[in-house]
């Protein structure tokens, strides 16, 4: 789904407009995806629902979600910023001829009513507003935080009875919190954190910058009817459920394991030996019919039995760390496998640089510059499955020269920001500002596929639109997760995804795992073992759309 700029927005309204559909048919779609929203999430008769209602089309689409609520049993009042002519103003005659109570210019009653509420409905600015924040918006957004912080300590007598509990309202923000600056991801210090956000026909691009992308919570984008006659411009898009689920490979019952391809993993050392079973495990449950972990020797009987649904190819080790005697070994074992991941866990040593650059040169094209003699005999050229490269894999590649030239055709490279800066020369400031070019230029260059991690992952490759991922969780801030990504893409390119949707769809489900194991125990909890394990359920919730 097309990223858009704020101009970009109004192009397209404007452009649906001049094509017979209105402005005031998009309105009424608009708060009644809203509505719909909040009633998927809330039990609503009877509920109390404060809506923040703006001067503009913002405010229209809140006085529209209003009335529908209203008149499906809610108790809802509407605290206008401005006051508005109930003789001009259909959608302000039309809420309170549903019974919306109208609030105005009285500070004492919003707060009232927020501690009241069940649920908070922010439709005071739109996606043409930009911080910072004035007047009465900003003494709205002023009063309802001062209603929503939590009271003061008391020194009450510890076998006194407590007092009432009551939660926070769920914030609901129409198209998003207001404050928010939907092209550069700037938020006012007064904007609401909302726990949901209803967006219109296209994400806009501030809903995926921080600092701002923090505070929009669960994202969703309801149509509003733009007519298909209306052409979305090229560029950047954001992976939706509905597309990955429409990758997914098919699991008919009549399948063997087979069918789901052979994905080989080669990872794994004294020191990193659990980057070996976090990989593996998610390869398994990323739907792979069978995975092999080759791995140095001495590794297997600690991994065996954490992922026993693996089957294992030993390779020659210095003290643990795979080396370029290795290279035989898994030239004769690979064949038959449908692809291949390579360096999770490895190390960057001496030894598992020889090993990685001799793979690479034997299944390369052409032999580069800088590398080292191998004492390794010559033999046919090795080809190669479907390719990744993962973590200490991309820390042995910043090392060689040309080192390009050594990858065959679509092998996807997944590095962190860190990783990105040791491959480009770039810094790490210099990528994280440009996250979405750097990965299209470097792609380009390349001309392989870029997966860049971090918050809103980037998968870019060579002639696509760069694609963003639509997660952002402190959870995955944890060491294996890394792995558990590589995995899960590696299995994908092994069920027959092509390079780039496997690459998506890899990094969509490890997302996904993530918000899943999140929800349930907390960011500060999650654990990369975790999110391996919740991949199966991120899998099952894509299919059961």
């Amino acid at each position: 789904m097309r990223l858009l700029s704020v101009a970009e927005m109004r192009a397209l309204e404007a452009d649906a407009d001049a094509a017979g559909h209105g402005y005031a048919r998009m309105m009424a779609q608009a708060g009644a995806a809203v509505a719909q929203a909040i009633e998927e999430r809330e039990p609503i008769a009877e509920r109390a629902i404060v809506v923040l209602v703006g001067p503009g089309n913002n405010g229209g689409d809140g006085l529209v979600v209003a009335r529908l609520l209203r008149e499906r049993g809610a108790k809802v009042q509407a605290y206008l910023s401005a006051v508005r002519d109930e003789a001009t103003d259909e959608v302000y005659r039309q809420a309170i001829a549903a019974g919306v109570e109208i609030l105005v210019d009285n500070q004492d009653a919003l707060r009232r009513a927020v501690l009241q509420a069940d649920v908070l409905v922010d439709a005071l600015l739109g996606t043409g507003a930009k911080p910072p924040l004035r007047g009465a918006i900003a003494a709205i957004l002023e009063n309802v935080r001062i209603a929503l912080a939590p009271a003061p300590p008391t020194l009450a007598p510890v076998h006194a009875v407590a007092p009432a509990w009551r939660p926070r309202p769920r914030i609901v923000a129409v198209d998003g919190p207001s404050g928010l600056d939907f092209d550069t991801g700037e938020a006012d210090p007064l904007a609401l954190d909302a726990s949901l956000t209803i967006t219109f026909a296209a994400p806009k691009w501030g809903h995926v910058r921080l600092p701002g992308a923090a505070k929009v919570g669960e994202l969703l984008v309801a149509d509003i009817g733009i007519p298909e006659s209306v052409i979305v411009p090229a560029g950047p898009a954001l992976a939706t459920p509905d597309v990955v689920a429409g990758w997914l490979p098919p699991r008919p019952a009549g399948a063997n394991k087979g069918t789901f391809g052979r994905a080989m993993i080669v990872a794994g050392s004294s020191n990193y030996t659990g980057a070996a079973i976090l990989s593996a495990s998610a390869a398994v449950r990323a739907g792979a019919g069978l995975v092999t972990l080759a791995l140095p020797g001495i590794l297997h009987t600690a991994v065996v039995a954490a992922i026993p649904e693996a089957t294992y190819l030993l390779l020659p080790h210095t003290l643990g760390v795979v080396n370029e005697r290795a290279v035989p070994v898994l030239r004769d074992g690979v064949e038959g496998y449908t692809a291949l991941l390579v360096g999770p866990g490895l190390g960057n040593t001496v030894e598992s640089r020889a090993f990685l650059r001799t793979l690479l040169r034997s299944g390369g094209a052409i032999r580069p510059t800088g590398f080292v003699k191998s004492d390794v005999p010559a033999s046919a050229p090795l080809d190669l499955p479907a390719l990744v490269i993962d973590a200490d894999g991309l820390n042995i590649l910043s090392t060689a020269a040309a080192w390009p030239e050594l990858l065959p055709p679509d092998t996807i490279l997944t590095p962190h920001p860190g990783e990105m800066a040791r491959l480009t020369g770039l810094s790490i400031d210099e990528i994280q500002s440009a996250r979405i070019e750097t990965a299209q230029t470097w792609a380009n260059a390349w001309q392989q596929i870029v997966v860049l991690k971090g918050a809103f992952t980037v998968v870019a490759a060579p002639g696509e639109q760069p694609m963003l991922l639509p997660f952002a969780n402190a959870g995955l801030a944890k060491a294996g997760t890394g792995d558990v990504l590589a995995g899960a893409i590696v299995a994908l390119r092994a069920q027959g995804l092509s390079a780039f949707r496997a690459a998506i769809a890899g990094a969509y489900l490890h997302g996904l795992a993530g918000e899943i194991v999140t929800q349930r125990v907390g960011a500060a909890g999650t654990a990369a073992s975790d999110v391996a394990h919740a991949l199966a359920e991120a899998w099952r919730r894509l299919q059961n759309r």
